[in-house]
């Protein structure tokens, strides 16, 4: 069952959508890449199939339309990953959460926020997944995240892969890098975004239920 949310962070109200399955173990917040936002047809689709395996989701909108308007915000991280940890602080204080994992799932510069905040908010987050995302902009924070952290890249994705290799590197906790064979960066080629879901739900799937 999905509701529309309003989430307050540094004094703007941010519109999300908050997906919870009966009997849910665990919830995934959604950092979108820049110039996208909680509509995103990739992101949805991830959504739903972690949904369909008992998985709640909440995907939401990282900066307000007027903030989205000014292009340098889009990849201001700090900014992101301040927004990430805010409604990671709001949703975990929501009496349907007890006892409940948060995870988070970032593509693109979103993945950069998760990272961020996941090493900002230590044993907070369960577990991280980045879709074609740049880890390495968040490369002082590699060593600190805690949290398992799966990277999926696509095969086809030759710089985006190689800047993954190299923040691959750095990040010191349980990690595993997926190559999605025939994928470019927007996974837009047939089953190469499935195969990306499936591995995500795979990985949130393993830690949630610790």
């Amino acid at each position: 069952m999905e509701q529309q949310v309003r989430i307050e962070i540094d004094k703007v109200a941010l519109e999300g959508t908050l997906g919870l399955p009966e009997q849910a173990k665990g919830v995934v917040i959604f950092a979108h890449g820049s110039g996208s936002s909680r509509f995103s047809p990739r992101n949805t689709r991830v959504a739903g199939v972690l949904q369909q395996a008992g998985i709640g989701t909440l995907l939401f909108d990282l900066l307000t339309s007027e903030e989205d308007r000014i292009y340098e915000q889009r990849f201001d991280i700090d900014l992101l990953a301040r927004r990430l940890v805010g409604a990671t602080r709001w949703l975990a204080a929501r009496p349907e959460m007890k006892g409940m994992a948060i995870c988070y799932f970032g593509a693109s510069t979103g993945a950069a926020a998760a990272l961020q905040g996941a090493a900002l908010t230590g044993t907070a987050i369960r577990a991280v997944v980045s879709r074609g995302g740049r880890p390495d902009l968040a490369m002082p924070y590699l060593e600190k995240v805690l949290a398992p952290t799966l990277l999926i890249v696509g095969e086809l994705d030759t710089q985006v892969l190689q800047l993954n290799r190299q923040a691959f590197a750095h990040l010191a906790g349980e990690k595993e890098l997926a190559v999605v064979p025939g994928a470019t960066h927007l996974f837009e080629e047939p089953g190469t975004l499935e195969q990306a879901a499936t591995l995500a739900k795979e990985w949130f799937i393993r830690y949630i239920s610790l």
